[in-house]
């Protein structure tokens, strides 16, 4: 879903020439732009039509959805939040009884379909969503309501062309995902310690304390709260720690907080205090949440260094690090050689090894993957002699294992070395 996402950018930049990039952020805005519409057509006739068109909850939401996300912005999840906001909105008019007519069916199944077939973790927060318009309309129809059979059905579909289209996902990457890329995760106590977690948890604070004293439940903050929730098990159950799978479960929590503040009667307390303190409390987290999003790694030495080396160069990064070779080749207009973004198989593995969740047997039964990722690396780097090779020895030992290797070593005799940044020697062939 993903690769067929972005192509769908990348065809649109042919057809327009324009770079990629560009109409990757285009196409991007176009879809905020589109779901934020969907959501008004859907509320246009409940009474929270007076809540959406205040200009703070507006700008509020646009800033979670084109601002917050930072350096995440268009990663798969940035995506699926977008995708869901009209499912949420649908959910959102069960959770208060209200009627659904034909053309929000179809909306909100499409929409929840569209983002469960991103990810199938993607599925808790759908579901969540589901369950808490359940519970709060106090109707257990609402569990089988025609939208959630369009979702599925949709993601059926997705599948069964998968299977028809691209078979090699089931017999190539789905094994490689499961015995190699599920290797690495990162502890679940580890996880919960995280920011992220943190400001979710300070958003839902935030939407329980201004809803304590309300005389009902307030039917967007809490079914807005359910989708963050069922992200956040999502997060947790990749178990990566990773920004990107942490965006969609905080984006919606401090939405459900700018619900909760419209919901709440603020405007007409006499006392300034709180509406000081939930103004302040908003601009923190979200300062904050900004600050957590816009983590990256900074290879501009070597990047300048590659520069000055010629123009247009061909490229092959020996790591695991998808972060020093892109966006570098792309901003030095370059080619990359490889068929791979990175080589994480064989890194995964050593790693695996080194902290003791593999064994030495169960390893051996891993080494096909790593002799086919190094049998890739060796057909390409034949196929076509890249002008630059970087070898990343700052997070790994790629240069000792590549001249240990017969074939890579006589592949990089005609290279020199001609500096070394940050622990990554940069050759350029002589």
């Amino acid at each position: 879903m993903a690769g067929s996402v972005y192509f769908l950018a990348v065809a649109f930049a042919r057809a327009i020439h324009l770079r990629p990039e560009l109409a990757t952020n285009i196409l991007i805005f176009a879809l905020t732009a589109t779901s934020l519409t969907l959501v008004w057509l859907v509320l246009r006739t409940s009474p929270l039509r007076e809540r959406l068109a205040d200009g703070r909850l507006a700008a509020w939401t646009t800033a979670l959805l084109l601002i917050a996300p930072m350096y995440d912005f268009g990663q798969r999840e940035h995506l699926a939040l977008i995708t869901v906001l009209p499912a949420i909105a649908v959910y959102i008019l069960r959770a208060r009884r209200e009627s659904v007519g034909p053309a929000a069916l179809l909306i909100a199944g499409l929409s929840a379909g569209l983002t469960m077939s991103f990810k199938p973790y993607f599925a808790f927060s759908v579901g969540f969503c589901i369950l808490a318009s359940a519970a709060q309309a106090r109707d257990w129809r609402v569990l089988f309501a025609l939208e959630n059979w369009i979702a599925a059905a949709l993601v059926l579909l997705n599948a069964v062309s998968i299977y028809l289209f691209f078979p090699e996902y089931f017999t190539v990457i789905y094994p490689l995902v499961r015995d190699v890329y599920l290797l690495l995760k990162a502890p679940v106590p580890a996880i919960l310690v995280t920011l992220p977690i943190g400001l979710w948890l300070a958003a839902t604070a935030v939407v329980l304390l201004l809803q304590r004293k309300q005389p009902r439940r307030d039917a967007a903050s809490f079914v807005t709260l359910a989708a963050s929730l069922g992200f956040l098990v999502s997060f947790v159950a990749q178990r990566k720690g990773w920004g990107y799978h942490a965006y969609p479960m905080v984006a919606l929590a401090l939405l459900a907080a700018g619900f909760a503040v419209s919901a709440s009667d603020l405007g007409h307390d006499p006392r300034r205090w709180p509406r000081v303190a939930v103004a302040t409390a908003a601009v923190v987290l979200f300062v904050q949440t900004c600050l957590w999003f816009n983590g990256s790694v900074d290879v501009g030495q070597i990047e300048r260094q590659v520069a000055r080396l010629g123009p247009r160069p061909s490229l092959l990064v020996l790591s695991a690090a998808a972060v020093i070779g892109h966006p570098m080749v792309r901003t030095l207009q370059g080619t990359w050689i490889s068929r791979q973004e990175a080589f994480w198989v064989r890194e995964i593995v050593r790693r695996s090894l080194q902290d003791g969740t593999l064994d030495a047997q169960a390893a051996q039964r891993l080494q096909s993957y790593v002799e086919r990722e190094r049998a890739g690396i060796i057909a390409d780097f034949r196929k076509q002699p890249p002008d630059i090779v970087l070898i990343d020895n700052q997070n790994s030992n790629w240069g000792d294992w590549a001249r240990s290797d017969p074939e890579l070593k006589a592949l990089l005799e005609p290279y020199t070395l001609v500096k070394t940044v940050e622990g990554v020697e940069i050759l350029k062939r002589g």
